[in-house]
């Protein structure tokens, strides 16, 4: 595989799992990109790329680490991220100096419908406010979270918002 294709699997990767860039660190995507892991199998006749053991992704703020990903490419262009872990986590600097931390089971990303999907105890944290449920939906176009039943879940949605200090 070129280090070319190698390079654009690895960026669907970190603009797949990191949180929205509106949210992030405006600089995160003109860092270098540092991924590493136990094992790598690249199949270009599928389209398939699996990473597996202890993966570890960096990008100046983001940190993303899972037990397996898998990149699905169709068409030579990467169409869709799958993470698993117990749990694939995440974390991206903002530029007020927040942080932004998230965790499920698996993370699923749509490059085509740009959406991002937490499975199995999927939380979501910024600064002292927390969103929580069994399911949690990021349509990243348009800015909309769905989570619970409205996301195809079977729990309840649980979310805190800690008042700003004055």
């Amino acid at each position: 595989m070129s280090s070319i294709k190698l390079r654009l699997a690895t960026l669907a990767l970190c603009a797949g799992l990191a949180p929205a860039p509106a949210l992030g660190l405006s600089t995160d995507q003109d860092q270098p990109i540092l991924v590493e892991a136990d094992s790598v199998d690249i199949d270009e006749g599928s389209g398939v790329s699996v990473y597996q053991g202890k993966v570890d992704v960096k990008q100046g703020s983001i940190h993303i680490t899972a037990d397996k990903v898998t990149v699905y490419q169709k068409e030579k262009r990467t169409d869709r991220v799958l993470a698993v872990g117990a749990p694939v986590r995440f974390q991206q600097k903002t530029d007020k100096g927040q942080t932004v931390k998230g965790r499920a089971r698996e993370v699923e990303y749509h490059v085509t419908g740009d959406e991002l999907v937490l499975s199995g105890e999927a939380h979501l944290s910024q600064g002292e406010d927390n969103f929580s449920s069994d399911r949690i939906i990021y349509d990243r176009k348009n800015a909309r979270v769905k989570a619970g039943a409205s996301a195809k879940g079977s729990e309840r949605v649980r979310i805190t918002i800690n008042p700003g200090k004055k």
